[in-house]
């Protein structure tokens, strides 16, 4: 997959939220709040005019036409771009008479609500690529086609063939709404040479926080005559999906199990513990650099080996590979002696507006099956939905390393909580002013506040 369409920021309203300095709480939660009231215009639209049927053009399309979105991929690359081609060509070849009408909605959190847009006026694609971690807008509202019934009259489709942890994503009590296409376990990326530089040991699996610092330490590089680092021992990124699992690593949580309330979990003692770890990294210990005070402002220290760890997604492979950076791949370091990730997945969905459901369905299987996602990812982007397929990558030092993380892996809370984008958006907000202040001391007043605005936007109605 290419990265979560929202994996730098949310999409929705979450997108939308900006926290000034000197507002309120109250008057916070209320910006947030009517964020979401235009988010929920959208559903309104969707109730009123998104049932199948509704306000679509009468005039059947001389050739059969699938309609598939997506949110783009790595368009810098050209291996990438000629090898989805490919793909849709050949099924074009062995479907005569079909034409797929690719509709490509790129730019940072643009992609939901054109999604939900098109649906309320009645026209959706076929076919689109769901994003877990916004799954639940378009799940929760009767957007998409259940594919159970599809999946049991087609003896050719084994659902089996698909990891179940990634395909569960997409369910609803019996209801099936998405096939998984490619996915990512959260790992951390390290660099060798800057390991074997400083005389450091590669991380294993299972390594502790503990055992993270240290080798944050001895790989953050300062000048004899003071200043900062010249190089850091990793690179923090105030990005809240690539930050929220070290919350779990140490047994905390975002939100409750019921998805409608952050306090006495974002607030509560694990969690706060692993916020203000992340910020004694920046503001204690000196061994990541400070995004709110502009330390990486247009440079990925990583890519650029001036940082020795990063926490990314299997999409960055790509552009490793082309930097012909000498990687490895471990999980994230745990704080509790269980290993802990978030899997960020895109799948396939039937509208449920679509006029070609059967023959979407078919491009799904095309899609999702063996042989093409081969193909596919082939190229680094992700880890394929299929079994089979991703079996084909194992052997490989990197591969089997995601792979080992995709047990230890679990659904991000934007899969089944409409809202949590706008959580997600106050949180990155929440660490830039921690890391701004420069006041490690800060950090249990910001989390206890932070949830209650969560709170706030959870219980909007």
């Amino acid at each position: 997959m290419d990265a979560p369409e929202r994996s730098a920021g949310p999409v929705g309203p979450g997108a939308c939220v900006k926290r000034r300095r000197g507002v309120s709480a109250r008057a916070e939660a209320r910006g947030c709040s009517a964020v979401w009231g235009r988010w929920l215009a959208l559903r309104v639209l969707i109730a009123v005019l998104g049932a199948p049927g509704a306000c679509r053009d009468d005039q059947q399309p001389a050739a059969a036409v699938v309609r598939v979105a997506n949110w783009g991929g790595p368009g810098n690359d050209p291996k990438f771009i000629e090898s989805e081609r490919r793909i849709r060509e050949q099924f074009e070849r062995r479907h005569p008479g079909v034409r797929v009408q690719l509709e490509q909605i790129p730019g940072h959190g643009e992609y939901a609500p054109k999604m939900l847009m098109m649906q309320a006026a009645g026209r959706a694609p076929d076919v689109l690529q769901l994003d877990a971690s916004s799954a639940a807008i378009f799940i929760n509202n009767d957007v998409l086609l259940d594919l159970t019934p599809l999946i049991a009259a087609d003896a050719t489709f084994d659902l089996g063939a698909y990891f179940e942890n990634v395909t569960n994503i997409y369910r609803r009590s019996d209801a099936l709404y998405a096939i998984p296409l490619d996915f990512t376990p959260m790992v951390l990326y390290y660099n060798k040479a800057l390991f074997d530089a400083a005389g450091v040991a590669y991380p294993q699996p299972g390594w502790s926080w503990d055992d993270f610092l240290r080798t944050a330490q001895a790989l953050t590089v300062r000048p004899a005559g003071g200043g900062p680092p010249t190089q850091y021992g990793f690179n923090f990124e105030n990005v809240m999906p690539f930050w929220a699992p070290w919350l779990w690593s140490n047994g905390g949580e975002v939100l409750d199990p019921s998805g409608r309330r952050a306090s006495g979990c974002f607030d509560g003692p694990q969690a706060l513990a692993a916020i203000q770890f992340l910020a004694d990294l920046v503001l204690k210990h000196g061994v990541a650099p400070n995004p709110a005070a502009g330390a990486t402002t247009g440079v990925d220290l990583f890519r650029a080996g001036l940082a020795a760890m990063d926490v990314k997604g299997h999409w960055m492979m790509i552009e490793y590979t082309s930097d012909r950076l000498d990687i490895g791949v471990v999980g994230l370091p745990t704080n509790i002696g269980r290993r802990l990730t978030v899997v960020y997945a895109s799948g396939l969905a039937i509208a449920r507006q679509s006029r070609q459901p059967q023959l979407a369905w078919e491009y799904i299987k095309y899609l999702t099956g063996e042989e093409v996602q081969v193909q596919r990812c082939a190229t680094g982007l992700a880890i394929s939905g299929n079994r089979k397929a991703a079996a084909h990558f194992a052997g490989r030092e990197i591969e089997d390393a995601f792979l080992d993380e995709v047990q230890y892996a679990r659904r991000p809370w934007g899969a089944v909580v409409e809202r949590y984008p706008v959580c997600e958006d106050l949180g990155r907000e929440m660490m830039e002013d921690i890391l701004l202040g420069g006041d490690a001391a800060s950090v249990p007043r910001a989390v206890q506040r932070t949830a209650r605005l969560m709170d706030a936007v959870l219980a909007e109605p």
